[in-house]
């Protein structure tokens, strides 16, 4: 597969089909495709709907990546958290190495310290020596559902840190970062058209209670292999979800850490608040092309009431339950639908 010739990934431009690979152009030729709220085409590759653009990277990280049984896989669909799992996952496995006053992530990106396979290490590459090159444990991430990753991650005792999120809550932040870094603002319509598009689980890594099942269902297999989260359970108690998330990664908080306070210190350190007022955050950019700043927004739970009306809340609400039951796990919002409209 040739190497590309644009190191930028245009997540929200017009694809050039030309500079794809040939073999990306080829299939997506063959697949199935549905024009998306903002204008763009999402299409099905092996049961999950995708953009263009990630589809390239995402062939080559099937066919050639290689997995470690010390590497740490953090997997998200997009706009679930994926930032904050980001750097409390490298801040607690690196806490020994250097204080947290003197931190990596003070000055670097949480999407640098932790890359993404599909889009920073296999998109345009034709020779994967950064992978080579990484420290090891490596640290790595991906949007990739359960069924599309790679064998030897499924085969090997490599870790996977998953965290999923609110679909409303995850949508509306979605909406906002797609706004933000569009060359032209969204249409009116776009949110309504979205949300419709979540009920028929047409979106980015979708359907996205399949991406969600596929985790929780390894999980609860291979409890040492998968580790589940949610974004609500770590905003409501973030010290106990954060020494589960120490002791599966194989570095539990010692008693000594715990009465010096440095769960919190943690917590505090990968707080939206402060991630976002470091200057790497605020004026830098990420390898695609995109500002760091624009992965930072509000980061709460239950902000969808601000923009989406209960009846559309409680339909995908409605759809979700119907595709989770008989799982063992549910989405709860934060404000009661049913309630509202009686």
């Amino acid at each position: 597969m040739e190497k590309m010739e644009s190191s930028a990934i245009p997540f929200f431009e017009e694809v050039d089909f030309e500079k794809l690979s040939d073999e990306c152009q080829q299939l997506l030729a063959t697949l199935p495709r549905e024009k998306t709220w903002d204008g763009s085409y999402y299409y099905l590759y092996q049961g999950f709907w995708f953009r263009a653009i990630p589809l390239h990277g995402i062939i080559l990280f099937q066919k050639h990546f290689q997995a470690e049984d010390e590497d740490v896989l953090i997997i998200t669909s997009a706009k679930s958290g994926t930032t904050w799992l980001k750097a409390l996952t490298f801040a607690i496995a690196n806490r020994k190495d250097s204080p947290l006053t003197q931190s990596p992530l003070l000055t670097t990106s949480p999407h640098q310290l932790v890359r993404f396979l599909e889009y920073d290490l296999y998109y345009m590459k034709s020779e994967y020596s950064d992978l080579q090159d990484l420290p090891r444990p490596r640290f790595l991430a991906t949007h990739l559902p359960y069924e599309l990753l790679p064998p030897s991650i499924k085969d090997s005792k490599c870790r996977i840190v998953y965290m999923c999120r609110n679909p409303v809550d995850k949508f509306i932040s979605l909406w906002h970062f797609v706004n933000h870094n569009r060359p032209e603002p969204l249409q009116p319509d776009s949110l309504e058209a979205g949300l419709e598009m979540v009920c028929k689980g047409i979106e980015g890594c979708g359907p996205y209670w399949d991406h969600v099942l596929g985790y929780w269902r390894m999980s609860r297999e291979r409890p040492e292999k998968v580790l589940f989260l949610k974004y609500e359970d770590l905003k409501k108690d973030i010290i106990c979800q954060l020494k589960r998330l120490a002791h599966f990664l194989g570095v539990p908080f010692s008693e000594e850490e715990e009465r010096q306070g440095m769960i919190e210190e943690i917590s505090r350190l990968c707080s939206l608040d402060s991630l976002k007022n470091l200057e790497v955050n605020m004026n830098g950019m990420h390898t695609s092309g995109l500002k760091n700043s624009s992965f930072y927004r509000k980061g709460e739970v239950g902000d969808w009431v601000n923009y989406v009306t209960p009846s559309m809340a409680e339909r995908i609400e409605n759809a979700f339950e119907e595709k989770l039951s008989g799982s063992g796990l549910s989405f709860k919002m934060s404000c009661n639908t049913k309630k509202e409209d009686n």
